[in-house]
């Protein structure tokens, strides 16, 4: 095991007196089988089951060790005496390393887990950036093995271009099948918090979802004419709690401020909401998109449409609702969408990290856009047990529920109450800076409904 420790952090190894048997081999197998399930464990928040299972899969990178050794040591004499171990020492020694490995991992992944950085790691380090970052303690594992095959092997260079390859395979087919772990969640009662993680898929669930868009989309009210009408998408793709809260309460404000009852459809990814409000995806907002500018005057009303997520630098908004796998809005998306409907008048809020970016995409004369940050800063009060984020409580659950009517107005307003209270919550990388863009002509259209 001390060799095993010190081999894991690039140290050499020491052959001598070293032995190999079934003994050791069985003992190091039950150790990273202890390890990997004790920390499976701690990656999950309360009440557990345990899939005993588990130990019937992944049983590959085990069973590749010996063709590791294999492979580096080769067979015959090493021609190179009382210096290279054997077949089995080799193997063995693999094994201990790997007790520790796991065990390094296991460590890197609870820190990363619990300091919330799959949230933080996307909006700071985009996507690609944060693959990175999980990714280094597995690239520490394979690069430590490869040093020790290199060094008990005979140092030929081709054998650990083939291991490395077959390492990094090894570990995309485990990310590629899901395969099964030893601890799952317990599931809870459906008033309990944790749940609202959860969706529970069926297929009625299913089949309804393209009738209920379908419903709604019809139900809109059609455009007055003679009358500058507002019609409102509210778009939450994120399945946590205070993006639900925040699609609502827009909605609400819309509806009593602007007029809009009648003329809104929400698009949401909560389980709440599953059976009453059509999905999040962006090919229910491009329908929707659609359908309004069937029913609007394109050229007379205007269309607001309130964007809530998580946000990254490269401007996509973040969608997560287990078990989908969801395409994530770009601002170019919605730009060629609104283009090809033929929807003249937009204003657009986007309440997400970085959102600023999403600016240059959709500005035009005739479109407003109000984002909750610049492109370089994170906005505030998403988190999981948030009410409601700082951008959209302070404008639209404040300033326009109960002030003004005026887009422009209530955003400077907020850009204050948002800086005292970013300083009030410690935000500690600058202030968010929420920005806004505005078009002469929609800035006309707007005057209307004051």
């Amino acid at each position: 095991m001390r060799e095993g420790a010190s081999t894991a952090f690039f140290r050499s190894p020491r052959w001598e007196g070293l032995a190999a048997g079934p003994g050791v081999v069985a003992v190091l197998v039950l150790l990273v089988l202890g390890v990997s399930a004790l920390f499976q464990r701690l990656y999950i928040h309360g009440p557990a089951i345990f899939y005993w299972k588990a130990i019937a899969f992944g049983w590959l990178p085990f069973a590749l060790l010996p063709f590791y050794a294999l492979v580096a040591r080769g067979t015959g004499p090493s021609g190179r005496p009382g210096a290279a171990p054997d077949l089995a020492l080799l193997t063995t020694m693999l094994l201990a390393q790997n007790v520790w490995l796991e065990l390094f991992a296991s460590l890197c992944f609870s820190a990363l887990l619990y300091s919330g950085s799959e949230a933080w790691s996307t909006r700071y380090l985009g996507q690609w950036g944060a693959w990175i970052l999980w990714g280094i303690p597995v690239a520490v594992m394979i690069l430590s093995q490869l040093v020790l095959l290199a060094r008990g092997g005979r140092g030929r260079r081709w054998p650990q271009a083939l291991m490395a390859g077959m390492m990094i395979g090894v570990v995309a087919l485990g990310v590629a099948t899901r395969q099964p772990e030893f601890w799952y969640p317990k599931k809870q009662e459906a008033n309990n918090e944790e749940s609202s993680r959860y969706l529970k898929l069926t297929a009625e669930l299913m089949e309804s979802q393209p009738v209920l868009l379908s419903r709604q989309l019809a139900a809109l009210a059609p455009q007055r004419p003679g009358k500058v009408d507002m019609y409102a998408l509210t778009f939450a793709p994120y399945g946590d709690e205070v993006f639900r809260r925040e699609s609502q309460m827009v909605a609400d404000v819309m509806s009593q401020r602007f007029g809009t009852a009648g003329r809104t459809l929400q698009l949401v990814n909560h389980f709440q909401t599953a059976e009453k409000l059509p999905w999040a995806t962006t090919l229910n907002l491009q329908k929707a998109i659609r359908s309004v500018a069937r029913t609007m005057d394109k050229e007379e009303d205007v269309l607001f449409i309130y964007l809530t997520s998580h946000g990254a630098r490269e401007g996509q908004l973040a969608a997560d609702f287990w078990p989908f796998e969801l395409t994530e809005l770009t601002p170019s998306m919605l730009r060629k969408w609104l283009d090809e409907a033929g929807i003249r008048n937009r204003v657009i809020a986007v309440s997400a990290c970085f959102s600023g970016s999403w600016i240059p995409s959709l500005k035009d004369d005739a479109t407003m856009v109000l984002t909750a940050a610049d492109a370089n800063h994170t906005s505030y009060g998403c988190g999981y047990k948030s009410e409601l984020t700082f951008f959209g409580r302070a404008m639209f659950d404040e300033q326009i529920r109960s002030h003004t009517l005026s887009f422009e107005q209530a955003h400077a307003a907020a850009r204050e109450v948002i800086r005292k209270r970013e300083v009030e919550a410690g935000k500690d990388d600058g202030y968010s800076n929420p920005q806004i863009s505005v078009g002469s002509a929609i800035r006309a259209k707007l005057a209307t409904f004051q």
